[in-house]
Formats: structure tokens, C-alpha cells, sequence
């Protein structure tokens, strides 16, 4: 089920360039997040309500972090942010425009859109009701018999 007041960062239904896949621990590589096919310049839009806790630069991209209810914080990069921290936003506000250059990206730029609570990153598609893909079962049903 989707997150009451929770929605798409950007306009539209975006496509899913490269999806969750959190590292089995958290110092390897992995990606804690998800990226949004969209264009340079795009309105990037806070995907719940809440407080932004960040708005700047991190290792030169532009990061907008928002703080929500129940310990949710979301993350998205690479923006050019169009808020300050302390800012209260409501779902949907602009928060920012979409910069390209995001690594891996395979369209004109992409939105990595991220979720945590404390620091235990989750795959932000809950918040819009679509859970992990679950993988069936190598074998079948056990026989009986």
C-alpha cells in the first residue's frame, strides 16, 4: 500500500532506470535508491511532506534531503536546489531542477531518488505502494506423498 501523502519526485510516472539494490553490508557497493529517467531541468518535487534537512552540495552534486514523519528522510540528486534547509515543503512543492551528468544514467539525466530511516536505507518505491520484487521459490510446492 502506498504511503498516505506520498508521490512521484518528478511529474508524470517516471521510468525506472536502475532500481533498489541495497549492499548485503553497508561499507560495499551497491545502489541505495532508485533512478528516475527525466531531462535536464526538470522539476524535481518533494515526494511527501516535510522539512528539508539538507540543501547543497556533497562531493560536487547538488543534494536536497527532506525530513518526514515517522523517521522518513528522502534524498535527491544530482539537483540544483531551489530551497533551504528548515524550509517546509508539501508534497508535490519544487524543490529543485534536475542537473544531468548523474553516473550510469542511459537518457538525458536521471533522478536518484533515495530513502531512509535512521540510517537504514530503503527502497523509496514502498512509499508509493510498490514493494520489492519478490523472487518465487527455486522449487515448486513440496510433494506430498
Amino acid at each position: 500500500d502506498p504511503v498516505a501523502g506520498f508521490r512521484w519526485p518528478l511529474d508524470g510516472v517516471p521510468a525506472v532506470t536502475r532500481r533498489f539494490d541495497p549492499p548485503p553490508q553497508p561499507w560495499l557497493p551497491g545502489h541505495r535508491g532508485v533512478d528516475l529517467a527525466s531531462s535536464s531541468g526538470a522539476t524535481v518535487r518533494a515526494a511527501g511532506p516535510g522539512v528539508v534537512a539538507f540543501a547543497g552540495m556533497v562531493a560536487g552534486r547538488g543534494v536536497v534531503s527532506v525530513q518526514h514523519a515517522n523517521g522518513l528522510r528522502t534524498t535527491y540528486e544530482p539537483v540544483e536546489p531551489s530551497v533551504a534547509a528548515g524550509a517546509a515543503v508539501a508534497a508535490g512543492a519544487p524543490i529543485g531542477a534536475l542537473v544531468a551528468g548523474h553516473a550510469g544514467c542511459p537518457v538525458a539525466a536521471c533522478l536518484h531518488w533515495g530513502l531512509r530511516r535512521g540510517e537504514v536505507y530503503l527502497d523509496p518505491l514502498t512509499l508509493l505502494g510498490f514493494g520489492r520484487v519478490r523472487l518465487l521459490p527455486l522449487h515448486g510446492p513440496e510433494e506430498t506423498g
